[in-house]
Order: structure tokens, then sequence, then C-alpha cells
């Protein structure tokens, strides 16, 4: 199969597809609720970026939470400007599918958002997700502040001690500071409710994140 002649290795700077000045063509409006994917968003709302897998299934588990305005899918943490869905998938250019969400923080807390983040996927396995094998799926928060990453990290050591406590192993999930999210193409936003029968590769630990539910890391 095609993953298995790609290096889980991330590609250096001279490694790196040269990519393009001009952003690849996206889609202006979210699917199923019509609000604009790029903004401008209305005051108030906060903005949160994680990768978890295949962006498909991940994005559709944000875009169902109350309090969510509106989600895109896209490529962060990588080298090549404006980058491919394809060349994303040769793993030349270091990025991983992520989800933008656009939150109201009155209505879902960003712990909140963190909780649905570490149990819809395992965060323990490094540079895949289940059966999609590549550096394009490794898990990542993407933070915007000292605020989020702070949650970030209590979020990860909270889940990584209950996971342990399970026989699982480390939690590799990556946390940085966000740089550039490039918008994947038109035909991935919002795939799933445009392909109600989609491929979703995503698939928990089935053990819960104590975090936003009142439990503090230790």
């Amino acid at each position: 199969m095609f993953w298995l002649k790609k290096s889980l290795d991330l590609p250096t700077a001279a490694e790196a597809l040269p990519g393009r000045r001009e952003a690849v063509p996206t889609a202006d409006a979210h699917f199923v609720n019509g609000h604009a994917l790029k903004g401008p968003y209305p005051a108030g709302l906060e903005t949160a970026v994680f990768a978890l897998g295949c962006f498909w299934g991940a994005e559709r588990k944000f875009w169902q939470t109350d309090g969510v305005w509106a989600t895109a899918v896209g490529y962060v943490a990588g080298l090549t400007p404006n980058p491919t869905y394809e060349e994303v998938c040769s793993g030349r250019t270091g990025h991983t599918e992520a989800v933008l969400v656009v939150y109201d923080p009155k209505v879902v807390s960003y712990e909140e958002l963190l909780k649905l983040f570490f149990e819809s996927h395992d965060p323990t396995q490094g540079m895949r997700q289940g059966n999609d094998v590549g550096t394009q799926y490794r898990s990542g928060i993407y933070v915007t502040g000292p605020a989020q990453l702070a949650a970030a990290e209590a979020a990860k050591a909270a889940y990584g001690a209950a996971l342990k406590a399970r026989g699982f192993g480390a939690v590799t999930t990556e946390i940085a500071e966000l740089g550039p999210f490039y918008f994947a193409e038109g035909y991935h936003q919002q795939y799933l409710a445009k392909n109600p029968n989609g491929y979703c590769g995503l698939g928990g630990t089935g053990v819960t994140c104590p975090i936003g539910t009142g439990v503090a890391a230790q």
C-alpha cells in the first residue's frame, strides 16, 4: 500500500516540498450551517485548532458540538506554504491534518473541547491513527496563547495518567504554538455532511478524559 512507502519522520527544511505563494482554493461557507469559513467571525467567539487523525471524521465531532459556530479542515505545523492534500499525504510537507474550531466560550469551554479531542481518538499512536499511517495523522493541539497552552498541558497530563492506569502507552500528542493554518480544498470541507457514508477512521480509547469535568491535572 502507498503508506508503506512513506517515511514516518518529519521532513527537514531541505527535504520539504516548495509549495506555492497562492492559497489553495476552498469553500466560502460551512456546508452545514452556512457560516463563513474564513471569517470574519462574530465578536466574542474564539478559535481552537486540533489534529486527531483523518480530518473528515474529526471535523464532524466538533461541528456537532453545541457552542461551535463553524469548523474547517486544513493543514498545520508543517514547512511547505499552501500545500495541497496530495502533497501533505506524501509526507514531504511536515503538516498534519487539522480542524479549526470557532466556538462561543459562553456555551462550550476550551477545556470541554480538549475533552472531546482526547476522547475522540487514541493519542498514544504516534504517526498514525488506526489504519491511517503517516506524519499527517499525528495528534496535535495548536494553541493561540498562554491560557490555551496551560489548559492543553493540563489535559494531556491528566489524560496521560488516566490512560496509563488502563495500560496504554505514553501520550504522543504534540502541543505547539499555532502557526499558519492552510485551509484544505473545498471538497474536504464538511466532507461527511456531503458524503454521509464516507470514510471515518477515528476511534477512541474508551477511557474518559477528566479535564472538563471539574478534575484538575495533578
